[in-house]
C-alpha cells in the first residue's frame, strides 16, 4: 500500500514537472526561435546633403524627400539582416554660402540600394515595447547631378565640368541609429537617423580645381564649370580650388519608419498546409 501510494505521488509530481516543460517547449517552438522571422519595411522622411557646396554657415538647408522600401530578416535574438531600395533628393546653392562668388549649384534625385545589419538593444524574446537599435551597411547609389542654365535644367555628369569623367555608381557606406515601438502584434513604427558616406566627391559634380576652359567639350560645359561671371565676378583661374577634394560627400536620412511582420518559415509552412485540400 505504501509502495503504491509512493508510486502515485511520484507520478503526480512528474506530471506537474513535465506539463510545464511541454507547454514551454510548445511556446519555444512558436516564439522562442527568432531565426527566420521576416518583416517588410518602409520609410519616408528628409535627406540632407553634406559636401563641397555646403559650409557650416550655409543658411539654406537644401532638404529633399527620401523614401525607402525593403525587408528585414531575423538572424538571432539581437541581430537582423536588412536590405532596402531608397530614393532621395538633395541640393545646394552657393548663393547662400560664404563661397557665393563661385555661384555653383546642383540638385540630384538618386536611387540607391543597400544591405546591412541591424543590432537591437533588447533581445527579440523580451518583446520590449520600445527597442533602440544600431545599423551599418554597404550599398551603391546612382548619381544624377543637374543644374539650371538659361532656364533649363540639364545633367552635369556628361559635360565633365572639371575635365574628369567620374564613376556615377559609387559605393555607399552607411551607419545609423533608430528606435522602434510595437503598436500591434505585427506592426512596429519608429524613427531612424542614417548617415551615408559616398565613396566619391562628385555627388554634387564638384570636387577639385577649375580646369582650363579650352579643354572642355562644349560651351555649356564651360559656362557651368565657372559660373562666377554670371554674377559679375571675374572668371576663376585654371587650377584654383573649385571644391574640397580630400573630403568625400555624404547624405543624411531622417525617416519615419514602419515594419510589418510577415512571420516565420514554420508559420508560412503551416498556412500553406491548411490551404492544401
Amino acid at each position: 500500500m505504501k509502495r503504491t501510494f509512493a508510486s502515485l505521488l511520484l507520478l503526480f509530481f512528474s506530471l506537474l514537472i513535465v506539463e510545464p516543460v511541454k507547454s514551454q517547449s510548445t511556446v519555444s517552438e512558436r516564439y522562442l526561435h527568432p531565426f527566420g522571422v521576416f518583416s517588410l519595411t518602409g520609410g519616408v522622411g528628409v535627406a540632407y546633403y553634406q559636401g563641397d557646396l555646403r559650409t557650416s554657415i550655409n543658411r539654406h538647408l537644401g532638404l529633399g524627400p527620401s523614401v525607402s522600401v525593403g525587408a528585414l530578416y531575423r538572424l538571432s535574438e539581437h541581430f537582423s539582416a536588412r536590405g532596402e531600395v531608397r530614393f532621395y533628393q538633395v541640393s545646394a546653392d552657393q548663393k547662400y554660402d560664404k563661397n557665393y562668388v563661385q555661384n555653383l549649384s546642383f540638385k540630384t534625385q538618386n536611387p540607391d540600394i543597400n544591405i546591412g545589419i541591424q543590432a537591437d538593444m533588447f533581445a527579440y524574446n523580451r518583446h520590449a515595447k520600445i527597442n533602440p537599435y544600431f545599423l551599418a551597411g554597404i550599398g551603391v547609389t546612382y548619381m544624377t547631378p543637374t543644374a539650371v542654365l538659361d532656364g533649363r535644367r540639364g545633367s552635369l555628369a556628361p559635360l565633365q565640368t572639371e575635365g574628369v569623367k567620374y564613376n556615377r555608381l559609387p559605393l555607399v557606406f552607411m551607419a545609423g541609429i533608430g528606435i522602434s515601438t510595437k503598436v500591434s502584434d505585427r506592426w512596429s513604427v519608429g524613427l531612424e537617423l542614417c548617415n551615408n558616406f559616398v565613396n566619391s566627391d562628385y555627388l554634387d559634380d564638384v570636387s577639385g580645381v577649375y580646369p582650363d576652359p579650352a579643354t572642355l567639350s562644349s560651351e555649356a560645359a564651360r559656362r557651368l564649370s565657372d559660373r562666377s561671371p554670371e554674377i559679375g565676378q571675374p572668371a576663376r583661374e585654371p587650377g584654383w580650388h573649385r571644391g574640397t577634394s580630400p573630403k568625400k560627400d555624404k547624405y543624411l536620412f531622417f525617416q519615419f519608419r514602419a515594419s510589418y511582420l510577415i512571420g516565420t518559415r514554420k508559420e508560412a509552412h503551416e498556412r500553406k498546409a491548411v490551404r492544401c485540400p
